[in-house]
């Protein structure tokens, strides 16, 4: 079903609903949350998760959730869950909660949770609800940081039952990432890279501080963003086609969310200014998907970041 197809109500006319959430498991533990202690049951059941890393790690960890919410930009998961759930799950069927930034209370709730998996910044207001729906973990937010995917899918983890899955997986990914390094640096593959996502009102630098950065960095790229992220901000403010130039690096990975962000590259394609960079000029412009790229977080999507890296690289 898609969001916009999902009834909503106000919050209020939920409340005599929420009173029929199922209790407390006799068996819980204790996670530390943004929202302080929140105890747990010890073997989750029926899981839903509110946020794609928590989608991410939760199925890393060998869970599959009930319910998600959609990727930025389109209306249902990204499509490297969509690929791992084909091969390892073929029968799993998430239903859809909400969108991002915007939870369908009445969806959640249909799926009688006895875990929910939130974002960090949860808003106060819909932790209240959610949480007397079942135990509801919010990571702590750690602002822009390329680490702190790990800490928020550890907690995820640790919420399931399952850390040493969760370890198991993180621990793939740094090993993948270090033998990547070592690849490319023996075939003498190196230089500046800078992550940008191509949007219709123009391109957005990405920071050199996420999640998909840190990755290029970790498998020894220099992540350029030209000092044009103001402030603690994700990204830059819309750039001219002509500014573009103050991040031309030796490889540019150019990420797009949706057909309408597609349509505006394939158009700065045909501009001057577009082939006077330099990784244009080199062949060395790597087109990549926004929602894994500039969107996702969490095992899987670390390790689908480093194939595409090690693909557009040392290819084959």
């Amino acid at each position: 079903m898609s969001p916009s197809a999902l009834p909503r109500r106000p919050f209020a006319g939920l409340v005599l609903l929420l009173g029929l959430a199922t209790g407390q498991s006799a068996l819980a533990t204790t996670v530390e949350t943004a929202h302080g202690p929140v105890e747990v049951g010890d073997d989750p059941q029926r899981v839903v998760t509110l946020y794609e890393g928590a989608l991410d790690a939760a199925l890393a960890s060998g869970v599959v959730p009930l319910g998600a919410v959609t990727t930025r930009g389109g209306d249902g998961v990204a499509g490297y869950i969509d690929d791992y759930l084909a091969a390892h799950h073929p029968e799993a069927e998430l239903a859809i909660v909400g969108v991002v930034r915007e939870i369908n209370l009445e969806a959640v709730l249909a799926q009688r949770p006895d875990l929910i998996l939130a974002p960090p910044q949860l808003a106060d207001e819909q932790y209240a609800l959610l949480s007397r729906i079942a135990p509801t973990v919010v990571p702590l937010s750690q602002g822009l940081d390329p680490q702190a995917w790990k800490a928020e899918s550890r907690l995820y983890g640790q919420a399931l039952g399952r850390e040493a899955q969760l370890e198991t997986a993180l621990a793939e990914v740094e090993s993948r990432a270090n033998e990547l390094a070592v690849a490319l640096d023996e075939a003498e593959v190196s230089g500046d890279a800078s992550l940008v996502r191509w949007m219709p009102q123009g391109p957005l630098v990405m920071s050199d501080q996420l999640f998909t950065t840190g990755l290029m960095q970790a498998a020894g790229l220099r992540v350029n963003d030209a000092g044009l992220i103001p402030g603690e901000s994700a990204h830059s403010d819309p750039l001219s086609l002509e500014n573009l130039g103050r991040v031309d690096s030796d490889w540019l990975f150019l990420a797009t969310l949706n057909a309408d962000g597609q349509e505006a590259l394939e158009a700065a394609r045909t501009s001057p200014a577009f082939a006077r960079l330099e990784a244009v000029a080199n062949d060395r412009v790597v087109a990549v998907d926004g929602q894994l790229w500039t969107s996702a977080s969490g095992p899987l999507a670390a390790q689908a970041v480093l194939d595409d890296i090690e693909a557009a690289l040392l290819p084959r």
